[in-house]
């Protein structure tokens, strides 16, 4: 780029950027790029709340907040996005957001969706961006996104974190391995712990979110080629870090290598329907899961009702109750919202 381009760029991005196009790794150009990105979130809880305020504050053309869920008083501690009023508003995560973000970088469009990301909506929700953000709490969701990512040959960034550990690594289809080329399938029902179960320190979502942040502007700004190409995790408690290199596509992949996209047409993870006038939902896996309901119960929060058989688990937890079959099946009652009973069967159930 000569430099009279670089000046009329220059003159065309907003004050409000001057540090970042300071910022050799960016510079005007970079920041122009930026400008005209369009990234897709997937999830809007501890990990998605840093990502969306960072990215918004960096300039991204057009941020899609994806979330099922609502904000909760529990959330507070470690979403940083939300208030108070969120919560007894009981508003949505994408709207909360969506608003949050809007006063913050009104140069920025952003959208908020209040969806449950399936099989049968993923394309219409997340095709035609440069960049997939994970912020989810379960691996049903992560799996699909690899498919869809990896079909369409969107680069997305994966993270999680629980208590003190957090682990993130960013899938660049065609030039890293995928997410099934490092985890060939999902950890059975009942073995993920997750925030409800095993419970979270806020630091350790930021340190993750920032990480994945940084790794977006990288790509964003055209600087693919500096993308740390390593599985990097952290336990803040314990004091370590760890890095690894990542591996190149593996070639028997049943993903990247055979182009098997079982969680993208519809073979596996969760289906939900509303059981008619019961005000519950039923959840049923596509995957032929089983597991032990004693393991389950181990994960679930001491202040539940709990009872437990050799044929089911029933958990009383806030307003709602749960009931787990050894097949993995539960009936959410309660709510009669997909969305909502999906989002439960994640956290409690750890898929």
């Amino acid at each position: 780029m000569d430099t009279q381009q670089g000046r009329e760029i220059l003159t065309e991005i907003p004050g409000r950027y001057s540090r970042q196009v300071l910022f050799s790794g960016i510079g005007s150009e970079g920041q122009a790029k930026i400008i005209t990105s369009k990234v897709v979130l997937v999830g809007c809880g501890a990990l998605g709340s840093v990502q969306a305020s960072l990215l918004t504050r960096a300039g991204v053309g057009f941020l899609r907040i994806i979330d099922r869920d609502f904000v909760e008083e529990s959330n507070l501690q470690r979403q940083i996005l939300f208030d108070e009023e969120d919560a007894r508003a009981i508003l949505p995560k994408a709207i909360a957001a969506q608003n949050k973000l809007r006063a913050a970088n009104s140069w920025v469009s952003i959208e908020g969706m209040v969806e449950d990301l399936t099989a049968s909506n993923i394309e219409k929700l997340a095709g035609g961006f440069d960049l997939i953000l994970d912020a989810t709490d379960n691996f049903d969701v992560r799996f699909l996104l690899n498919d869809f990512a990896v079909k369409s040959g969107t680069a997305w960034i994966y993270g999680a974190c629980v208590g003190s550990y957090g682990i993130t690594f960013p899938i660049l289809p065609g030039e890293t391995a995928c997410l099934r080329c490092i985890i060939e399938d999902p950890p059975a029902p009942g073995f993920s712990p997750s925030c409800e179960t095993a419970g979270i320190i806020g630091p350790i979502a930021s340190i993750i979110a920032s990480f994945q942040a940084a790794e977006a502007l990288k790509i964003l700004s055209g600087q693919k080629s500096l993308v740390n190409r390593r599985i990097t995790s952290f336990d803040l408690w314990s004091n370590q870090r760890d890095a690894v290199n990542l591996p190149a596509p593996h070639p028997q992949c049943p993903c990247c290598g055979l182009h098997d996209f079982p969680y993208l047409d519809g073979k596996m993870g969760t289906e939900a329907a509303a059981l008619c006038g019961r005000n519950s939902v039923q959840i049923r896996r596509n995957d032929g899961s089983h597991f032990n309901l004693e393991d389950v119960a181990r994960k679930l929060p001491s202040s539940c009702i709990l009872k437990i058989s050799n044929f089911l688990l029933r958990a009383s937890i806030d307003n709602y109750e749960l009931t787990v079959f050894p097949d993995g099946r539960a009936i959410i009652s309660g709510t009669d919202s997909l969305a909502v009973a999906k989002s439960l069967y994640a956290r409690y159930i750890g898929i």
